[in-house]
């Protein structure tokens, strides 16, 4: 429907007098700003053009541009509501218990954060009644749940510049960002809690957002062109970090969700990641929840299953205990066939210490690594040939107490996991045999954030950073912004044009 139809219906509505009062006050307010651009305009052009007065031009600009948004905003936000208490109901139900509404609009506290600076907003507010006090329940505005304000503060579009940016940045450069860009001056326990509140919003949709990503490049793997499986592979690891009131540094756990397609390309990633926790619980629990239901729902050709990590405590048992008796979504009763593969460049290191233990020439136990590695990658049955030969190197001499320890430890290494280290079968099926992906994970998901000079985390709080980084890595921080917004309860709120939309949506 065209503009002038629906500003038909307004006057038909009889509100039209009170939207143009809108826009005409949204325009006074503007005014003396347009005129100040005028001015700036005038003053660049008239003096000689330099870089800093181009600076200054384009910097003073953005301002005054900004102040006019800021100034718009706030009118518009404070025209939803109706003026007179009489139009508001006195009382309203909330979650089982009952609330009265004040008699008068009061201000936000503190004001609310906007794109464009910091805005009044004058509403009702409603209080809970005794039943709701003893409850520890707290007032609240139906017009600030209407806009989606987040804890308090700040609009969908502010909180989620502000919680996208804490992801990857310290609380001191957030907060100078937000004055520099917004014009908001926030304390650190206000930022917390815009952070906070959106990353507790987002984290119920993530499982799902990862799902339905993880579901598209498998079809877009099974469309590619290539002679080779596509591939699912998961992997795990650990990381060491520092938690606020613990003497010593403890491990989180990070996991990846990985797709290939036909050519072997990686067509994408998922991240999944926890805190410090006893025997990593948590991520045990959302990986197998995320790998089965990807699994079950997934109706193409069935994909080559891999498990690609070190041979640590935790990957290993996870292995065993999870992944080996995983039941197949298509054939009941049968265990899905996961192929372990150990982490070639850890197993590298394996032979690395073999020959700094076999050989006091440097030079020779740099040339035996690099042919055994050699093996390792291209030849069948390369564990066998290695460790045959560090044994022959071994017999020849006898060694200290801490070298045969070392030996000991790297050849029982190298057999024990030897049945998964066939390199060269990976190679020719195309599969990944590093787990430079999940490495990379660590670093990316831990370390550039939680592990910089002098940082320590407690872990509700690190958890909440965590949160918002995985569902940036992982590509879904769009989908699951806008179903966090999408799924916050909205109010029973008399609007001034309410009656007027909703003519308008039935004729349309």
């Amino acid at each position: 429907m065209r503009h002038g139809n629906l500003f038909g219906l307004f006057l038909a509505t009889g509100i039209a007098s009170d939207l143009a009062r809108v826009t005409d006050e949204c325009r006074s307010a503007i005014e003396p700003l347009l005129e100040e651009m005028d001015s700036l305009v005038v003053a660049f052009l008239s003096q000689p053009i330099t870089p800093e007065a181009t600076f200054d031009f384009e910097t003073a600009l953005q301002n005054r541009l900004r102040e006019a948004g800021r100034r718009i905003v706030e009118i518009v936000f404070n025209q939803i509501e109706a003026a007179d208490a009489q139009s508001v109901p006195p009382r309203v139900e909330r979650d089982g218990q009952e609330y009265s509404r004040k008699n008068n609009k009061t201000k936000n506290r503190g004001g609310i954060g906007t794109l464009f600076g910091t805005i009044m907003l004058l509403r009702f507010s409603y209080e809970p009644l005794q039943e709701a006090r003893d409850d520890a329940q707290k007032s609240f505005s139906p017009l600030e749940m209407l806009l989606g304000i987040i804890a308090g503060n700040a609009t969908p579009a502010l909180a989620e510049r502000v919680s996208q940016a804490a992801a990857n940045h310290s609380q001191e450069e957030l907060l100078a960002h937000l004055r520099r860009d917004h014009d908001v001056s926030w304390s650190v326990t206000v930022l917390r809690n815009v952070t906070k509140t959106v990353s507790e919003g987002v984290a119920e949709h993530v499982h799902d957002a990862q799902k339905v990503q993880l579901l598209g490049w498998l079809k877009e793997a099974n469309d590619s062109k290539g002679r080779r499986k596509i591939v699912l592979a998961v992997g795990r690891d650990g990381i060491m970090l520092p938690i606020r009131g613990e003497a010593t540094y403890k491990e989180g756990s990070v996991a990846t969700v990985t797709v290939y397609d036909r050519r072997g390309r990686r067509l994408g990633t998922v991240y999944l990641g926890q805190k410090p926790e006893a025997y990593q619980v948590t991520l045990s629990e959302q990986l197998t929840r995320l790998v089965s239901e990807v699994l079950a729902e997934w109706d193409g050709p069935w994909p080559r299953l891999v498990y690609i990590t070190d041979a640590g405590y935790h990957p290993t048992e996870y292995f065993a205990c999870v992944l080996e008796k995983m039941e197949h979504p298509r054939h009941p009763g049968q265990a899905m066939d996961w192929m372990w593969i150990v982490d070639f460049y850890h197993a590298s290191e394996y032979i690395s210490k073999l020959a700094q233990v076999l050989f006091d020439d440097p030079r020779a136990a740099h040339a035996w690594s690099r042919r055994m590695r050699h093996w390792l990658k291209r030849k069948p049955n390369a564990v066998f040939r290695i460790l045959h030969s560090a044994a022959k190197h071994h017999c020849e001499w006898e060694f200290p107490p801490k070298a045969e320890e070392i030996y000991q430890g790297a050849y029982n290494y190298l057999l024990g996991h030897k049945d998964h280290m066939d390199y060269s079968d990976y190679r020719r099926m195309g599969l990944p045999i590093g787990s430079g992906v999940t490495e990379a994970a660590c670093k990316t998901v831990f370390t550039q954030r939680f592990k910089a000079s002098g940082m320590s985390w407690g872990i509700e709080g690190g958890q909440a950073i965590l949160t918002l980084r995985l569902a940036q890595l992982s590509r879904v921080w769009d989908t699951v912004y806008r179903q966090y917004l999408a799924l916050q309860p909205l109010p029973n709120l008399p609007t001034k044009h309410r009656i007027a939309f909703a003519t308008y949506q039935k004729a349309a």
